[in-house]
Protein backbone atom coordinates (compact mmCIF):
# COMPACT_ATOMS: atom_id res chain seq x y z
CA UNK A 1 0.00 0.00 0.00
CA UNK A 2 1.26 3.50 -0.72
CA UNK A 3 0.13 7.13 -0.65
CA UNK A 4 -0.26 9.23 -3.81
CA UNK A 5 -0.34 13.03 -3.86
CA UNK A 6 -1.45 14.91 -6.97
CA UNK A 7 -1.64 18.66 -7.49
CA UNK A 8 -4.05 19.68 -10.23
CA UNK A 9 -6.67 22.26 -11.13
CA UNK A 10 -10.07 21.81 -9.47
CA UNK A 11 -11.58 21.05 -12.89
CA UNK A 12 -9.18 18.11 -13.37
CA UNK A 13 -9.74 16.61 -9.89
CA UNK A 14 -12.61 14.27 -10.84
CA UNK A 15 -10.85 12.99 -13.96
CA UNK A 16 -7.60 12.40 -12.06
CA UNK A 17 -9.51 10.57 -9.31
CA UNK A 18 -11.21 8.30 -11.88
CA UNK A 19 -7.89 7.57 -13.59
CA UNK A 20 -6.24 6.68 -10.28
CA UNK A 21 -9.13 4.34 -9.42
CA UNK A 22 -8.79 2.67 -12.83
CA UNK A 23 -5.05 2.16 -12.41
CA UNK A 24 -4.97 1.19 -8.71
CA UNK A 25 -7.17 -0.11 -5.93
CA UNK A 26 -7.76 3.17 -4.11
CA UNK A 27 -9.16 4.32 -0.80
CA UNK A 28 -11.00 7.55 -0.10
CA UNK A 29 -9.60 10.60 -1.89
CA UNK A 30 -8.92 13.60 0.31
CA UNK A 31 -8.98 17.02 -1.34
CA UNK A 32 -7.38 20.20 -0.01
CA UNK A 33 -6.78 23.51 -1.75
CA UNK A 34 -3.19 24.60 -2.32
CA UNK A 35 -1.91 27.62 -0.41
CA UNK A 36 -2.56 29.91 -3.35
CA UNK A 37 -6.11 28.52 -3.64
CA UNK A 38 -5.82 28.08 -7.41
CA UNK A 39 -5.14 24.36 -7.46
CA UNK A 40 -6.24 21.28 -5.53
CA UNK A 41 -4.13 18.72 -3.70
CA UNK A 42 -5.44 15.14 -3.87
CA UNK A 43 -4.25 12.52 -1.40
CA UNK A 44 -5.17 8.87 -1.88
CA UNK A 45 -4.08 5.57 -0.39
CA UNK A 46 -3.56 3.08 -3.19
CA UNK A 47 -2.61 -0.53 -3.76
CA UNK A 48 -1.64 -2.47 -6.88
CA UNK A 49 -4.48 -4.20 -8.68
CA UNK A 50 -3.99 -7.93 -9.14
CA UNK A 51 -3.26 -9.04 -12.69
CA UNK A 52 -6.36 -10.94 -13.74
CA UNK A 53 -6.74 -12.91 -10.51
CA UNK A 54 -10.05 -14.16 -9.24
CA UNK A 55 -13.60 -13.50 -10.31
CA UNK A 56 -14.94 -10.12 -11.32
CA UNK A 57 -17.34 -8.47 -8.86
CA UNK A 58 -20.27 -9.41 -11.11
CA UNK A 59 -19.20 -13.06 -11.11
CA UNK A 60 -18.47 -13.17 -7.37
CA UNK A 61 -21.72 -11.52 -6.29
CA UNK A 62 -24.06 -12.89 -8.99
CA UNK A 63 -26.05 -14.95 -6.47
CA UNK A 64 -25.58 -12.67 -3.47
CA UNK A 65 -28.63 -11.49 -1.54
CA UNK A 66 -29.54 -7.81 -1.76
CA UNK A 67 -27.34 -5.33 0.08
CA UNK A 68 -30.22 -4.47 2.42
CA UNK A 69 -30.73 -8.15 3.24
CA UNK A 70 -27.00 -8.60 3.93
CA UNK A 71 -26.96 -5.55 6.21
CA UNK A 72 -29.71 -7.20 8.26
CA UNK A 73 -27.89 -10.54 8.30
CA UNK A 74 -24.61 -8.86 9.34
CA UNK A 75 -26.28 -6.95 12.19
CA UNK A 76 -27.94 -10.14 13.50
CA UNK A 77 -24.73 -12.14 13.12
CA UNK A 78 -22.76 -9.50 15.04
CA UNK A 79 -25.22 -9.87 17.94
CA UNK A 80 -24.99 -13.67 17.71
CA UNK A 81 -21.18 -13.56 17.71
CA UNK A 82 -21.22 -11.77 21.06
CA UNK A 83 -23.20 -14.72 22.42
CA UNK A 84 -20.88 -17.24 20.78
CA UNK A 85 -23.46 -18.48 18.29
CA UNK A 86 -22.00 -17.43 14.93
CA UNK A 87 -19.21 -18.76 12.74
CA UNK A 88 -16.55 -16.03 12.78
CA UNK A 89 -15.22 -16.79 9.30
CA UNK A 90 -18.66 -16.68 7.68
CA UNK A 91 -19.37 -13.41 9.49
CA UNK A 92 -16.17 -11.73 8.24
CA UNK A 93 -16.58 -13.16 4.74
CA UNK A 94 -20.12 -11.85 4.37
CA UNK A 95 -19.32 -8.53 6.07
CA UNK A 96 -16.28 -7.96 3.84
CA UNK A 97 -18.32 -8.88 0.74
CA UNK A 98 -21.10 -6.50 1.82
CA UNK A 99 -18.62 -3.65 2.33
CA UNK A 100 -16.97 -4.44 -1.01
CA UNK A 101 -20.35 -4.27 -2.78
CA UNK A 102 -21.13 -0.93 -1.11
CA UNK A 103 -17.69 0.39 -2.12
CA UNK A 104 -18.25 -0.78 -5.70
CA UNK A 105 -21.58 1.08 -5.81
CA UNK A 106 -19.88 4.21 -4.44
CA UNK A 107 -17.09 3.94 -7.01
CA UNK A 108 -19.61 3.59 -9.86
CA UNK A 109 -21.44 6.68 -8.60
CA UNK A 110 -18.18 8.64 -8.31
CA UNK A 111 -18.54 8.99 -4.53
CA UNK A 112 -15.37 9.04 -2.48
CA UNK A 113 -16.36 7.96 1.00
CA UNK A 114 -14.60 5.52 3.25
CA UNK A 115 -16.43 2.37 2.06
CA UNK A 116 -13.42 1.08 0.10
CA UNK A 117 -11.14 1.57 3.12
CA UNK A 118 -13.60 -0.30 5.36
CA UNK A 119 -13.97 -3.05 2.75
CA UNK A 120 -10.21 -3.45 2.57
CA UNK A 121 -9.93 -3.62 6.39
CA UNK A 122 -12.64 -6.28 6.60
CA UNK A 123 -10.92 -8.20 3.79
CA UNK A 124 -7.62 -8.09 5.67
CA UNK A 125 -9.41 -9.43 8.78
CA UNK A 126 -10.74 -12.33 6.72
CA UNK A 127 -7.25 -12.94 5.36
CA UNK A 128 -5.89 -13.02 8.91
CA UNK A 129 -8.52 -15.60 9.90
CA UNK A 130 -7.60 -17.71 6.88
CA UNK A 131 -3.88 -17.33 7.51
CA UNK A 132 -3.53 -15.87 4.01
CA UNK A 133 -0.67 -13.63 2.89
CA UNK A 134 -1.45 -10.03 3.90
CA UNK A 135 1.45 -8.23 2.27
CA UNK A 136 1.03 -4.68 1.06
CA UNK A 137 0.75 -5.80 -2.55
CA UNK A 138 -2.07 -8.30 -1.95
CA UNK A 139 -5.53 -7.00 -2.87
CA UNK A 140 -7.80 -7.77 0.09
CA UNK A 141 -10.96 -6.94 -1.85
CA UNK A 142 -9.98 -9.33 -4.64
CA UNK A 143 -9.35 -12.02 -2.03
CA UNK A 144 -12.85 -11.44 -0.60
CA UNK A 145 -14.42 -11.84 -4.05
CA UNK A 146 -12.52 -15.06 -4.65
CA UNK A 147 -13.51 -16.49 -1.26
CA UNK A 148 -17.14 -15.34 -1.56
CA UNK A 149 -17.50 -16.99 -4.99
CA UNK A 150 -16.09 -20.26 -3.59
CA UNK A 151 -18.33 -20.07 -0.51
CA UNK A 152 -21.42 -19.41 -2.64
CA UNK A 153 -20.60 -22.43 -4.79
CA UNK A 154 -20.20 -24.67 -1.70
CA UNK A 155 -23.45 -23.37 -0.19
CA UNK A 156 -25.35 -23.93 -3.43
CA UNK A 157 -23.92 -27.45 -3.72
CA UNK A 158 -24.97 -28.28 -0.15
CA UNK A 159 -28.49 -26.95 -0.77
CA UNK A 160 -28.87 -29.10 -3.91
CA UNK A 161 -27.65 -32.25 -2.14
CA UNK A 162 -29.99 -31.54 0.80
CA UNK A 163 -32.87 -31.16 -1.67
CA UNK A 164 -32.06 -34.56 -3.20
CA UNK A 165 -30.64 -33.15 -6.43
CA UNK A 166 -27.31 -33.77 -8.11
CA UNK A 167 -25.11 -30.66 -7.67
CA UNK A 168 -23.66 -31.18 -11.16
CA UNK A 169 -26.67 -31.76 -13.41
CA UNK A 170 -29.39 -30.65 -10.92
CA UNK A 171 -31.52 -33.69 -11.81
CA UNK A 172 -33.18 -35.54 -8.93
CA UNK A 173 -30.49 -37.78 -7.43
CA UNK A 174 -32.35 -41.00 -8.27
CA UNK A 175 -32.38 -40.02 -11.99
CA UNK A 176 -28.77 -38.81 -12.14
CA UNK A 177 -26.08 -40.60 -14.11
CA UNK A 178 -23.24 -38.13 -13.43
CA UNK A 179 -19.89 -39.76 -12.70
CA UNK A 180 -19.26 -36.91 -10.26
CA UNK A 181 -22.49 -37.41 -8.33
CA UNK A 182 -21.81 -37.48 -4.55
CA UNK A 183 -23.35 -40.95 -4.23
CA UNK A 184 -21.85 -42.40 -7.44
Amino acid sequence: MFEIRVICTPVEADRVTRELAAAFTTGAVRQHPTRDGERTRLYVTADHKPAGQGPTPDEAYAKAPSIVSEIGWTAQAARDMRRGGQDEREFWLRKAALLDRIALDDEKAGAHGDASTLARRAGRRLMELDGAETSATCDARGYVRQQYAAWTKREQRAELVAAGRCPNCRWPAYQCNCAEHPDA
